[in-house]
């Protein structure tokens, strides 16, 4: 049985919030990673990190494809409003049951195919969503996504590369139907924004370098156009 009362007194405080509170869970994505690959959950997190450090001080933020929101909690603590929706009930229901103060946040079961998020929002970002969504249906995606943004919001876009999908596992391989190069994203992107930053990332470092030795990309796009 573990001690009741801890050596050190500064160590208290961890004791009266299990409490008061019990452990904090990981949802049903975060869980899976942490068994079976667990360094893979420090780079989905950095991922956030860069949403929240990028999204600081926004008023209203919303995330797209947040799967079970264990990483949406990073980008609450930095934002004063947000809102996490993906089109799975399951994942809805299982990141519903884990929310807890301070960083509670919307959560939302929602369809983009069926038409846009509800609202106008200041900030959004999608992480790993891109690339489940069929060439042929990614402008209208887009269209659909971004018209839930502000003229003057800022919206950020993660992907794998598509240089990296020769080392991704099966279970990725699956739904993987559309990654791109860094160029190619930076095409589309610049589509509906006038102002698009790529940057690279591999394992959990974000940075600027050769994007064809990049396992991630994400861009960050300011400048939203009239039209796409």
């Amino acid at each position: 049985m573990a001690p009741s009362k801890p050596r050190e007194s500064q160590y208290q405080v961890l004791l009266e919030n299990f409490e008061e509170r019990g452990c904090e869970r990981l949802g049903l994505m975060t869980s899976e990673s942490w068994r079976n690959d667990p360094k893979h959950l420090v780079f989905n997190l950095a991922r956030y990190k860069f949403v929240a450090q990028m999204f600081a001080g926004r008023e209203k933020v919303l995330e797209i494809g947040c799967g079970d929101a264990f990483g949406t909690r990073i980008v609450r603590q930095s934002v004063r409003s947000l809102t996490a929706a993906d089109f799975d009930p399951l994942f809805i229901k299982d990141a519903a049951a884990r929310l807890s103060p301070p960083w509670t946040f919307d959560l939302l079961v929602h369809d983009l195919r069926k038409g846009p998020v509800p609202g106008r929002y200041d900030a959004l970002y999608a992480l790993d969503v891109l690339e489940h969504i069929a060439p042929e249906e990614e402008l209208d995606f887009l269209n659909t996504l971004l018209s839930s943004l502000d003229d003057i919001g800022v919206a950020i876009i993660g992907m794998p590369s598509l240089e990296s999908q020769q080392y991704a596992s099966e279970q990725s391989r699956i739904g993987h139907v559309n990654c791109k190069s860094a160029p190619d994203l930076k095409i589309l992107m610049e589509q509906f924004f006038h102002n698009v930053f790529m940057f690279s990332m591999n394992d959990e470092v974000v940075h600027t370098g050769f994007h064809k030795m990049a396992h991630y990309l994400i861009a960050l796009c300011s400048g939203k156009r009239r039209a796409a």
